[in-house]
């Protein structure tokens, strides 16, 4: 990642405010834009990815804005964060407006639960005047749809039944200060809120450029629980070659496929060894493959088998003969026990998967309890892909392994079975050798 320079001379409005309600249960308790991908959080993820071109953030916050104040700061990586609040959620434009009396000059406008690469922030950045980020798909009708010619945006068409063209806005933008003013011509859309497009239309109305910039590289609204998994994959997927994920400390001494025989502590060695950052305690008999961080305070005991990639957030502690595998995060102060194995999976801060149970493909919330003998199913009998719950309707993830979502301080009685895609509400409870069929 960049850092910030010089030539900083941007704001970055970052929008914060949503309940997130497609991603019940996990936001019961949280913002969306807290969820955690890697080792940050979605909103400080994209935050990162402006520290080049920006020296302000400007947070416009709502749905339990006091978490997010809570856990970005005064600032973000040495950089100044201002915040305003959107009380209701009255749309993209609506929210952009909220900063209008803060923002001056040339600004990024980012979404603050999208997972994109680095690039396309740094491309709108250096576009000069209005930009937007654009990229081509197959089914354009789904979207809004961009209409241009050559690279100057001609038109905005929101899910248009005979798509001009088959680029779509990706909601990604850089705006010049005349944003404001167009936000504040615009009226409430059909569905009751002020809509960015309406706004970005006034702009080509009046005779200002807007530039499309093209992005074919990650693009990921994380919006329903099933992408959460996606984006971490796809974070956890960059471990073994770039700085994806924030710094931490590296062991150099141990090549992939390593088994520890006489066990290690943290190290202040800095040399990258490109898979393997080991901050915390790794004791003897414990076999490492494939790119693993295990940060500073995390334990991971003897007798435990890691497939990368993995990541052990601080204080985390794994083992003994536990098996942990694909693109998992453990997370701060959890706990995988004794004869546990854990596949393709976030477990939040404070969640224990004591021992003798499987989780696969799975998210457990903060401070959930897996009685001894918990078992998850991630593969339907029939080899459909895995529906689950979203906003009360039964939806189709499109994923052939998907298993649980575990809200936040939910708990297991011993044995308890649960199948793919059930969800456990907030503090849910299930009984001894409960088999779970729906959710609870």
């Amino acid at each position: 990642m960049s850092g910030p320079t010089a030539a900083s001379d941007m704001d970055a409005i970052v929008i914060a405010a949503g309940e997130g309600t497609r991603m019940r249960p996990l936001t019961d308790r949280r913002p969306k834009p807290l969820l955690p991908v890697g080792r940050t959080t979605l909103v400080q993820r994209i935050m990162d990815q402006c520290l080049g071109p920006v020296d302000r953030f400007v947070l416009v916050v709502g749905y339990r804005s006091e978490a997010i104040r809570e856990q970005v700061g005064a600032t973000h990586r040495g950089i100044p964060v201002e915040y305003v609040e959107q009380s209701e959620p009255r749309g993209t434009a609506h929210a952009i407006g909220r900063a209008g009396d803060l923002v001056d000059r040339r600004c990024l406008a980012l979404n603050g639960d999208v997972l994109v690469d680095d690039d396309i922030v740094e491309t709108l950045a250096a576009a000069g005047g209005t930009a937007m980020a654009v990229r081509e798909v197959p089914d354009p009708e789904n979207y809004g749809v961009v209409e241009t010619d050559g690279d100057r945006v001609t038109g905005l068409v929101e899910k248009p039944s005979a798509p001009a063209s088959s680029l779509i806005n990706a909601g990604l933008y850089a705006f010049e200060p005349s944003i404001f003013d167009a936000i504040e011509r615009i009226g409430a859309s059909p569905r009751g809120e002020y809509e960015l497009t309406d706004a970005i239309g006034r702009e080509i109305e009046a005779g200002n450029e807007v530039r499309a910039v093209e992005h074919d590289g990650t693009w990921l609204d994380v919006g329903r629980p099933w992408e959460l998994l996606t984006a971490t994959e796809q974070v956890l997927g960059k471990l073994g070659s770039s700085e994806e994920d924030q710094p931490g400390g590296v062991n150099g001494e141990f090549a992939i496929g390593d088994t520890i025989t006489g066990g290690v502590g943290p190290t202040d060695d800095t040399e990258d060894a490109g898979e393997r950052r080991i901050d915390g305690t790794v004791e003897a008999d414990v076999h490492l493959d494939g790119p693993v961080v295990v940060e500073d305070g995390a334990r991971v005991r003897s007798g435990t088998y890691v497939e990368g990639p993995v990541v052990m957030r601080e204080d985390a502690d794994v083992g003994p003969n536990a098996y942990v595998r694909g693109a998992t995060v453990v997370g701060p102060s959890a706990r995988i026990g004794n004869a546990v194995e854990v596949k393709n999976s976030i477990l939040f801060a404070g969640a224990t998967v004591g021992h003798l149970s499987y989780v696969g493909d799975s998210i457990l919330g903060r401070d959930v309890n897996f009685g001894a003998g918990t078992t998850v199913a991630n593969l339907r009998h029939d080899d459909e892909s895995v529906r689950t719950t979203v906003n009360g309707e039964r939806v189709d993830t499109g994923r052939r392994k998907f298993g649980v979502v575990v809200a936040d301080d939910a708990k297991t009685g011993i044995d308890t079975s649960l199948n793919a895609g059930v969800q456990l509400s907030t503090a849910a409870r299930t009984g001894p050798s409960e088999t779970v069929l729906r959710d609870k």
